[in-house]
């Protein structure tokens, strides 16, 4: 069955990210939606679609519909998530689900209630080193996990004009608070410390407890370039441990012996590191960061089969981190 979906948002995101990637699956965009008509009728061009409407509550009736997907504002999202749901349904949206946890529990609960699904985009658990990552720890080569270290940073692009840290937090950190339980397990307690350079410069260390008894640091600010590496994950275990760089390099680490003065010295298929790195030359249509990963389940649940996409629990879930997590910071 091909998925008929009215898209809500034609940004740059939306155009550049996620439409091309959903396009990929057995999926018709019936018709799309934003309110500046310039950016509405070149997606349409882009994408080959006709129907196009610059009112959400048009798009979201639009007859034959099967699903509503958006990458709008979370206030939107919210909004616009709840109007889908009550017309019976499906929802994908980027993620924050809601500017609160509050509005991210009220779209579970309308979920629950319509027994339609609301797919959030957390695609850092489908970012390819991210992903590799998960699969060895849940295949049990890992053992125990005991710890997790991570940063993800980011520039002060969000702070043009009035410093607010509301959409470094909503767009950026949220990330995190999924990613990491997903990685380990859930978050059973976090606090931070931060320190300011100057207003708009924020740089803070995240202390979390998980549920399975491992502890974590994660480390996130906007005090770095976008156009360097800023994204590093170590997950470590009893003599195991992974490390994934800019989600595109994974190094599995276990127990190698010396080898300077082994005159037998080897590589030892069960005991020595792994690594993994892609390779970007291959004429291959790619998606190292996860989006096309990210949609395959999302359409599988759009259409009622099984699917791991991350639902409206989980990003309900990581609301509330986000929100424990500035409190403790006073931000």
């Amino acid at each position: 069955m091909t998925l008929k979906i009215g898209w809500i948002g034609c940004g740059t995101h939306a155009t550049q990210m996620l439409l091309p990637q959903l396009l990929r699956h057995d999926v018709e965009i019936a018709a799309l939606c934003d309110i500046d008509g310039v950016r509405l009728a070149r997606a349409a061009r882009q994408f080959g679609v006709a129907r196009t409407t610059t009112d959400a509550a048009d798009l979201i009736a639009t007859p034959g519909l099967d699903a509503v997907g958006m990458a709008v504002g979370p206030d939107q999202h919210l909004a616009f998530g709840k109007a889908a749901l009550a017309r019976g349904l499906g929802v994908f949206m980027e993620k924050p689900p809601a500017a609160t946890a509050a509005g991210a529990r009220e779209l579970q609960a309308a979920s629950e209630a319509a027994g339609r699904p609301v797919v959030v985009g957390f695609m850092k658990r489908y970012s390819v080193g991210n992903k590799i990552a998960h699969n060895i720890i849940a295949s049990g080569r890992f053992g125990r996990v005991l710890g997790l270290t991570g940063h993800y940073m980011t520039a002060p692009g969000y702070f043009v004009g009035n410093v607010d840290y509301t959409g470094f937090f909503l767009h950026h950190c949220v990330h995190y608070m999924d990613l990491a339980a997903h990685l380990v397990s859930p978050i059973a307690a976090l606090s931070a410390r931060k320190i300011e350079a100057k207003p708009g410069r924020l740089l803070f260390h995240a202390a979390v407890d998980f549920a399975c008894g491992a502890v974590g640091t994660i480390v996130m600010g906007t005090v770095q370039s976008r156009g360097t590496p800023v994204e590093r994950i170590e997950i470590m275990g009893d003599h195991r441990r992974l490390e994934i760089e800019d989600v595109v390099e994974v190094r599995f680490h276990r127990d190698p012996p010396f080898k300077t003065d082994d005159p037998a010295a080897t590589l030892d298929d069960a005991v020595d590191s792994l690594t993994w790195k892609p390779n970007f030359t291959a004429a291959a249509n790619e998606d190292h960061k996860g989006y096309h990963a990210l949609l395959a389940d999302a359409v599988a649940a759009l259409k009622g089969e099984q699917s791991a996409a991350p639902t409206i629990a989980d990003g309900a879930l990581a609301m509330t981190w986000l929100e424990r997590l500035r409190a403790s910071m006073g931000v």
